[in-house]
């Protein structure tokens, strides 16, 4: 006697058991009875561990790559503006030499009193060099040095204004950069504390290269 099983019809509401039960059961709530818990926490991790990573990443460019710094003061006008953000390669002077004219971040020297922890300068002149001033122009080795990032005006000076208090903006006499050190100076150099008052910097305190200034938008520009 053959023996066959039961078919069961879907329209009189039982099943077939060749078929899925379309309205679920307590095993499956996480895929049709919406997210689980278990899938809730997962989400959470995952966005965690991403913040975590981007977080991890600006750390890592601030430090080692790119950062920015904000100008306080308007010792580098026409260049820089007070109120100026620029970004600093940190990167630079890992593959090339400092050159004359780089406009460089460093760190406080020992013998600046003002209370920044960190200074913007032009890099004027290079280790062994001499770095003199006449008639409000700087001379390297003897020979005139041409600035076109200056504006209009006396560019140094070699003596004592006409009541001037502020010695640190004068040039008394030539100086020789010593190895391993850049003698910088302020583009605005009637109001800048830099290398002829506080001397030569090493090439240590160099936190980098001015590439950029990024805000404001209206003086954005290639440095």
């Amino acid at each position: 006697m053959s023996y066959y099983p039961p078919v069961y019809s879907s329209e009189s509401g039982s099943p077939s058991p060749f078929e899925v039960d379309p309205r679920g059961t307590d095993d499956d709530e996480g895929l049709t009875g919406g997210p689980s818990k278990g899938g809730s926490y997962r989400w959470v991790i995952e966005w965690v561990v991403i913040l975590m990573a981007v977080l991890l990443c600006t750390v890592l460019l601030r430090t080692y790559v790119v950062q920015s710094f904000y100008i306080p003061s308007p010792s580098m006008v026409p260049t820089l503006d007070v109120g100026d953000r620029i970004m600093v390669n940190k990167l630079s002077y890992d593959f090339h030499s400092v050159n004359r004219g780089d406009v460089v971040v460093f760190k406080r020297p020992p013998l600046e009193l003002q209370n920044f922890p960190d200074l913007v300068k032009r890099v004027i002149g290079l280790p062994g060099e001499q770095v003199s001033s006449k008639d409000g122009h700087i001379y390297i080795n003897g020979k005139i040095l041409d600035e076109p990032w200056l504006a209009p005006g006396p560019t140094s000076f070699t003596g004592p204004l006409p009541g001037d208090e502020h010695p640190q903006f004068n040039m008394p006499g030539p100086v020789t950069v010593p190895a391993g050190m850049y003698y910088v100076m302020g583009d605005n150099r009637t109001n800048s504390e830099d290398s002829r008052y506080f001397g030569p910097i090493s090439k240590s305190l160099i936190v980098g290269r001015a590439v950029a200034v990024v805000w404001p938008l209206a003086h954005a520009k290639g440095v």
